[in-house]
């Protein structure tokens, strides 16, 4: 299974300890981090980035760094993580092995500023999704996002996942989608509307 993943404009790649200074400028960013909990201090992100470097499920589960292809410049990252209920955040510890963790996976994505408004984020979850569903076992995916936030539903909805009302999630009430690959493939075929 390749996990270095290509579009057009963007090259996926496993999360390294050299993308650090992405998570810092993302994480220290009030506006990036409105609806993620609001903005953290550099060091919390030095502390956890060990963890955005967990695999598990023969690599298919963890995080991608997304870079455009031109200028080489690292707009965001993309995921497939256990999907926390009750807990506050992603539980790490579940991602490791050659295994699939049990429980829901969740996609989910955070970009920088300058990459808003240009369809960066729906191009890579479109294609962490072809990932997800063309080589590897998962058979769905959900994305759960606060209540409010249009970007991220409007991402989630452009690449057809279907709206499912009001779940608990990160220990708190979420809105949530879930795309199947039955539905996924189905929208990917040449004779689907």
């Amino acid at each position: 299974m390749k996990l270095e993943l290509h579009t057009e404009r963007l090259h996926l790649r496993p999360f390294d300890l050299s993308d650090v200074d992405l998570d810092i400028e993302m994480a220290t960013d009030p506006d990036v981090m409105r609806h993620f909990g609001g903005a953290v201090t550099k060091a919390q992100i030095i502390a956890e980035s060990i963890n955005f470097t967990r695999r598990c499920g023969g690599g298919c589960i963890g995080v991608w760094t997304v870079i455009d292809r031109l200028t080489q410049e690292k707009l965001g990252e993309v995921f497939l993580t256990p999907l926390p209920v009750d807990a506050e955040d992603t539980q790490w510890e579940l991602i490791h092995g050659d295994d699939l963790p049990d429980g829901e996976i969740e996609i989910g994505f955070l970009f920088k500023q300058s990459a808003w408004g240009k369809g960066v984020a729906t191009e890579a979850c479109r294609r962490l999704l072809r990932f997800a569903f063309e080589e590897t076992p998962l058979t769905e995916t959900v994305g759960v996002i606060e209540e409010g936030n249009a970007a991220s539903e409007n991402v989630l909805l452009k690449c057809g996942f279907v709206r499912e009302g009001m779940r608990r999630a990160y220990a708190d009430r979420r809105l949530a989608f879930r795309m199947t690959r039955e539905r996924f493939l189905a929208r990917s075929s040449p004779i689907a509307s």
